[in-house]
């Protein structure tokens, strides 16, 4: 990587070229890769030492496939994110990193992905090397196209939760369950809604596009698609808690959890509704301590339930 820096640009403080580089990989934003430990949290295997060694490679392969996605996304919203005053920041926006390194480091991402899928067991190898590819073209065309239509774009967001999860369960062998996918998807429209509406609050201060999108949301559309998402993913996960399969499996008491979950989305309403204050999703994660206090408490009490 770094001889690529060098051949692409000489005369940048390498330093500083390097804070960039890593910049536009976005590392913060690989919590959302964490999805692929589902499998292995939700069937009871945390403490199953046999199943990590292929969930973290396959954690990395989507942190790199991710990153590789950034690439391209930051590159394709270029000019519109010199009109944004936090994204205008970005490197390739603010024309600290060409378009042509960009590309280079999508490259790059692309193949330390693929090249991580190969140390993976052989059975396994065709259909990980398949969903992460999905999941690489589902999200180029939402790059360059389908991210400028409303609610495909949230969809295509939340299916690619859902690979990560299906990832996950093909890599340690785990079986994915119809619950586990559709609180994912459920979960993920929640949060992707909520940027859209701190998206669109943007929109109506200042008038600029944050995103080509925006226009097909306002205030009543998303807030109403919120509270339904919500409701509905509290009832799959109250059905999952109580569903006979789990009390089989993980014991009764696993309702209990659905307290946190509850508190944690109304916290998350709070901030979108009451305080407009939806960032990203990651943002909101890494600052908020209510929502930080909820979910070490589900953690906690899902660990107490079911392990112990």
């Amino acid at each position: 990587m770094s001889i690529i820096i060098r051949i692409f640009a000489k005369e940048i403080d390498c330093d500083l070229y390097m804070k960039e580089i890593i910049s536009i990989l976005r590392p913060l934003q690989w919590t959302k890769n964490l999805f692929v430990f589902a499998p292995i949290f939700f069937s009871g295997n945390l403490f199953n030492k046999d199943v990590w060694p292929a969930g973290l490679l396959i954690f990395f392969s989507f942190c790199f496939i991710s990153s590789s996605i950034y690439c391209l996304n930051d590159i394709c919203d270029a000019e519109l994110d010199q009109l944004h005053p936090q994204k205008c920041k970005r490197p390739i926006a603010a024309g600290i990193i060409s378009k042509k390194i960009g590309y280079v480091m999508m490259f790059v991402c692309m193949c330390f992905s693929f090249t991580i899928l190969v140390l993976l067991e052989r059975e396994k190898l065709s259909d990980l090397l398949f969903v992460v590819f999905l999941y690489w073209f589902q999200n180029f065309f939402y790059c360059i196209k389908l991210k400028q239509f409303a609610v495909i774009d949230v969809s295509i967001i939340a299916i690619g939760f859902v690979l990560r999860v299906l990832a996950g369960g093909l890599a340690t062998g785990i079986m994915i369950s119809e619950w586990l996918v559709l609180l994912t998807f459920l979960i993920s429209i929640f949060l992707a809604l909520g940027k859209r509406s701190n998206d669109f609050r943007y929109f109506e201060k200042t008038g600029e596009k944050p995103r080509v999108s925006i226009t097909g949301y306002n205030s009543e559309f998303i807030n109403t698609a919120t509270a339904i998402v919500v409701s509905v993913t509290l009832v799959c996960y109250i059905m999952y808690t109580l569903s006979e399969d789990v009390i089989a499996r993980m014991g009764k008491y696993l309702y209990l959890t659905s307290g946190w979950a509850l508190v944690g989305f109304l916290r998350y309403l709070q901030r979108m509704i009451v305080y407009d204050s939806c960032e990203s999703p990651t943002k909101v994660l890494f600052e908020d301590r209510a929502i930080q206090l909820c979910i070490c408490g589900w953690f906690l009490s899902f660990i107490v339930i079911l392990y112990f």
